[in-house]
C-alpha cells in the first residue's frame, strides 16, 4: 500500500510541470547608514502563483526589519495565502488565509479565515481589474494587554495594475477586514519599472490602519520601499 501511494505521489510530481502553470516574484531592499547614526533597514517579499486547471492559488510572504543605533524600530512579518476557483472567465469563488505579526503596532498578532465571491472587472491587454468579497473570521491578541480577540468580519479587496509604458506598471492593492470592534485597511501601491525581461526596480508606498487601538497607539502607519524585483518566469 506505501510502495502504491509514493509511485501515485511520484507520478503526480512528474506531471505537475506539465499540467500546471506556475510564476512569481522576489523583491528585496536593503540599506545600511554609518556615521552619526548606525541604520540598518530591510524588506522582502515573496509572491508565487500556482495555476491548474480552474484552480489558481496565490501564496505572498513579506517581512520588513529596521535598527537604528542598535534599537530595533520596526519588525514585521506577513504570511497569507489565497485559493481561487473559476466559475467563468470573469467570476470565481476563493479561500484566504492570513497571519500579520508586528512588533510595533496595537496587535502582537492578528489571524483572519475567509470564504467570498470575486469578479474580475477589467479584462484588458494593459490593465486589470478584480474585487473580492466575503465573510470571514479574525482572532487577534492585543500587545498591552494580552487579551485575545475573535470576531466575525467582513473582508474587501481590489487588485489593479495598468502598464502605463512597455516596461512600466503602476499597481495597487487594497485590503479590507471590517468588524464592529476594528476595520483593519492596508493599501500598497507600486510603480515597477523593467530593466530586462526578468529583472526591474520597484519604488512602493504601503499605508496600514486600525481604527480601534490601545492609548499611546498610533492608527497608522506607512512604508515607503525601493526594491530590486526578479521575475521567475520572463513575462511580465
Amino acid at each position: 500500500m506505501n510502495s502504491r501511494l509514493a509511485l501515485t505521489v511520484a507520478a503526480l510530481l512528474w506531471m505537475s510541470p506539465a499540467l500546471a502553470e506556475f510564476s512569481g516574484k522576489g523583491e528585496l531592499g536593503v540599506i545600511f547608514a554609518r556615521g552619526n547614526s548606525d541604520t540598518e533597514s530591510a524588506n522582502a517579499q515573496l509572491d508565487l502563483v500556482y495555476n491548474i486547471e480552474r484552480w489558481t492559488n496565490e501564496f505572498n510572504a513579506r517581512g520588513i526589519y529596521a535598527r537604528d543605533s542598535g534599537d530595533t524600530n520596526a519588525s514585521r512579518f506577513v504570511l497569507a495565502n489565497k485559493l481561487d476557483y473559476k466559475l467563468s472567465e470573469r467570476d470565481y469563488v476563493l479561500g484566504a488565509l492570513r497571519y500579520d505579526r508586528d512588533r510595533f503596532s496595537n496587535f502582537r498578532f492578528q489571524a483572519t479565515a475567509s470564504v467570498g465571491y470575486g469578479r474580475r472587472l477589467i479584462v484588458e491587454e494593459n490593465q486589470r481589474l478584480k474585487v473580492e468579497i466575503g465573510p470571514g473570521f479574525r482572532r487577534s491578541e492585543i500587545r498591552d494587554t494580552g487579551e485575545t480577540e475573535s470576531e466575525a468580519i467582513l473582508r474587501g479587496f481590489a487588485d489593479y495594475w495598468r502598464d502605463l509604458t512597455e516596461t512600466t506598471r503602476l499597481t495597487n492593492r487594497l485590503l479590507v477586514e471590517s468588524s464592529t470592534d476594528n476595520t483593519f485597511v492596508e493599501n500598497a501601491t507600486g510603480l515597477s519599472v523593467a530593466i530586462n525581461s526578468r529583472v526591474s526596480m520597484k519604488a512602493g508606498f504601503t499605508v496600514r490602519h486600525n481604527t480601534d487601538v490601545e492609548p499611546g497607539r498610533k492608527k497608522t502607519d506607512t512604508l515607503t520601499t525601493l526594491n530590486l524585483v526578479y521575475n521567475f518566469r520572463p513575462d511580465r
